[in-house]
């Protein structure tokens, strides 16, 4: 039987909530760079195959240096305004319960929900997401962009596992 693919949002928030300091700085990730370790993200990634991204996370990802870090997966970029592909990825700007429906049809690996907060707040509102792992980083940011927007609809979620690790990142796995 095939493995049925999930929806599986992996990320980095703060302590207080945010997952980007104010004008989008990530600086406060660094606080937890070590030296070979990766916090699980090597492997996360082998066991996927399509990503998905909000447009201002994509264009944050575009502003790094080096080669697109999503090359040679299938990549959607959820987006008002742009329509097309640009040769990495292609915009999507229809309904997303449609589009995480096709893929969850088609054979596949995981798919990763990549952020940023407009698209994780959609797919939250629609429960398209199977599993969240929560990389928390010991720091207060005190304001920036919020990992979670207020939604109307609330839910229980079961822990899977939870990770502790020598910088302090506690790494949370919910279904």
């Amino acid at each position: 039987m095939d493995k049925k693919r999930k929806v599986v949002l992996y990320i980095a928030s703060s302590l207080d909530g945010f997952i980007a300091g104010k004008d989008g700085d990530l600086s406060w990730l660094a606080s937890v760079e070590r030296p070979g370790e990766d916090y699980g993200y090597a492997e996360f990634m082998n066991e996927v195959d399509t990503v998905i991204m909000g447009r201002k996370t994509y264009d944050t990802v575009l502003s790094f240096e080096g080669e697109f870090h999503h090359k040679g997966r299938k990549c959607y970029v959820l987006s008002r305004s742009k329509s097309g592909s640009d040769g990495q990825v292609e915009y999507y700007n229809g309904d997303v319960r449609d589009l995480i429906d096709r893929l969850k049809q088609e054979k596949g690996k995981n798919i990763f929900l990549d952020g940023g907060a407009e698209a994780v707040k959609v797919l939250k509102e629609h429960d398209l997401i199977d599993e969240y792992v929560i990389s928390i980083i010991p720091v207060f940011l005190g304001s920036g962009i919020r990992l979670f927007h207020e939604t109307d609809n609330g839910k229980s979620m079961t822990l899977d596992s939870c990770k502790t690790f020598e910088s302090g990142l506690v790494q949370l796995k919910y279904s």
